[in-house]
Order: C-alpha cells, then sequence, then structure tokens
C-alpha cells in the first residue's frame, strides 16, 4: 500500500472527512482491521484565509508548496490537496514535489464524464467560482460548467465560511442551497459539482434533483484507488 500525502486543514471539518472517508474505503476493500497509510499535514486556515482575502494567492502558493515537501520528506508517495480552492495554486504545488499530486478538477471531471453528463453546476467558494481555473479545466475535459448568479454566489460562499467551515450545519441554510441548486438547473445543469469540501457537510444526493459530485468522497476514493493500484 502506498503512502497518501494529505494536505488539509482548509478547513479542518473536511480534512476530518477525508481522513474517514478513506480509512473506511481501504477497510471494505481490504477487510477486517485493515486502514490507510496516512501522512497528514493540517495547516492553519486562518492564515490560509487571510491570503485568500488579500489576493495574495503567491504567498499561499509558497506556504503549500512548503507544506507539500514536507508530506513528501515524511514519506508520502502521492499528494491529496484537501480542498478545492487552493487548487489555484496547484501549480505551485507540483513544481516543488517529484510525487504525483492527484488534482481534484480531473478527478471530478472524470466522474461527469462516465455519469454521461456535458452541463453542470458548480457550487462553491466565489474565488473557485469566479476564477477560471476550475470552470477552465473542467472545460477542457469537455465539460461546461456554470455558476450561479451574484446573489447566490454570495450565499454559498457566505454559507460556507460562516457556517461550514465552523462546524454548524443549518436547516436553513439546506434549502437555500436547494433553491440555488434548482435555478442551475433552470438554466440547464444536468447535474452539480459540490465544489468545495465543506458542501458535504450539508448537501447529500436526496437534496437534488440531479445527480451530484461530492469532490471530498470522489478525492479520498480516487486516493485510495491511487495507493493500492498495483
Amino acid at each position: 500500500m502506498r503512502t497518501i500525502g494529505m494536505l488539509g486543514g482548509m478547513s479542518w471539518e473536511s480534512t476530518a472527512e477525508y481522513y474517514r472517508l478513506a480509512n473506511q474505503s481501504v477497510r471494505e476493500r481490504l477487510g477486517g482491521t485493515h486502514s490507510a497509510q496516512i501522512v497528514l499535514d493540517s495547516v492553519d486556515f486562518a492564515e490560509i484565509e487571510a491570503m485568500q482575502e488579500a489576493g495574495d494567492w503567491d504567498a499561499a502558493g509558497r506556504l503549500l508548496a512548503e507544506r507539500a515537501r514536507a508530506l513528501e520528506a515524511a514519506g508520502a508517495d502521492l499528494l491529496v490537496l484537501c480542498t478545492n480552492t487552493m487548487h489555484l495554486v496547484a501549480d505551485a504545488i507540483e513544481s516543488a514535489v517529484d510525487i504525483p499530486l492527484l488534482h481534484l478538477v480531473d478527478i471530478t471531471a472524470d466522474a461527469v464524464a462516465r455519469a454521461g453528463l456535458c452541463r453542470v453546476g458548480l457550487l462553491a467558494t466565489t474565488f473557485t467560482m469566479e476564477q477560471g481555473f476550475y470552470v477552465d479545466r473542467m472545460r477542457e475535459h469537455g465539460i461546461e460548467t456554470i455558476v450561479p448568479d451574484a446573489e447566490d454566489r454570495a450565499l454559498v460562499h457566505r454559507v460556507i465560511y460562516e457556517e461550514l467551515v465552523v462546524g454548524v450545519v443549518s436547516d436553513a441554510s439546506r434549502r437555500e442551497y436547494q433553491h440555488v441548486i434548482r435555478r442551475l438547473v433552470d438554466r440547464g445543469a444536468q447535474g452539480v459539482i459540490l465544489g468545495c469540501t465543506e458542501i458535504e457537510l450539508l448537501i447529500e444526493a436526496d437534496d437534488s434533483p440531479v445527480p451530484v459530485f461530492p469532490t471530498t468522497r470522489l478525492h479520498a476514493q480516487a486516493a485510495v484507488d491511487a495507493a493500492l493500484a498495483d
């Protein structure tokens, strides 16, 4: 079994899900008392959030690249960046290490393609929804990605940063997200990407009239696939 390097803490609420899902998947596949071989580096999200708000992506890239090197030095054979938004600096991380980074957008695009869909909505932070790194990379896979309008983007972002990253899961916010999903479906979305790792704490498949793509679960499963591959 290869060792999975998890670069997390953004936020720790979703990183805990990564850890749980990876270990659960290994146990299901290998049986008995098997669990995943993981090294975890969990950053202080407040530092990352401040860089996000300041638009200082270069500094964020340098910080995460340094932590990725630490994971490699600790014995990681592959790297998982446990956040959608910070894939904006994935190039800086990839260039800092010799081990492969399992890029979350590629994994999500593969899942959408396997489902036979070509047009999906995206729920995420405003950074992810408004900057081109996510939508453009999905387009490279032949998938059109549509984002909510400005008011809905602000709502989705507020719930992530004011509620989900601090462990607050609200029925009222779930209903608001369902309204946003419905409006994306009305615009032609055949499915919806839960493009922030915390959103899976709030939205499940039954909350949407179209298929949802839970990026945390997809990413963790892909990491286990790579760790157990021959």
